[in-house]
């Protein structure tokens, strides 16, 4: 697991209790939203008007959880994780999937959304 990490991640969940993920405009695979505190992830749902029902945390300390995380969202289109992406900047950490932990994490940045 990456020391980059934050104790726990926050993750967006919709009304159907399924991740929330983001799916860069032409590319294949998407990225799970997380964040490295229930105030960031509240913060990117209402600047970018997302409705997510709830928040839910995981420890990145516990490799039981993390594995079965990662177990059950690669079966999906979803290769990584997205920490702390910034909506208005596209800026976040990307933390790519290790077997069944975490793997490295690297600066990412995404296109911003055109404002309106």
């Amino acid at each position: 697991m990456s020391s980059s990490l934050p104790r726990e991640i926050h993750l967006l969940l919709d009304s159907a209790g399924a991740l929330i993920v983001f799916q860069e405009k032409g590319a294949a695979w998407a990225g799970v939203l997380a964040f490295s505190n229930e105030d960031k992830a509240r913060e990117f749902c209402r600047v970018s008007n997302l409705d997510a029902a709830e928040v839910a945390a995981i420890s990145t300390a516990d490799p039981d959880a993390v594995a079965t995380l990662i177990a059950s969202i690669k079966r999906r289109a979803i290769r990584n994780l997205l920490l702390d992406l910034d909506y208005k900047t596209g800026a976040c950490t990307q933390i790519d999937f290790d077997r069944d932990s975490f793997g490295p994490a690297v600066p990412r940045q995404f296109t911003p959304p055109a404002h309106r």
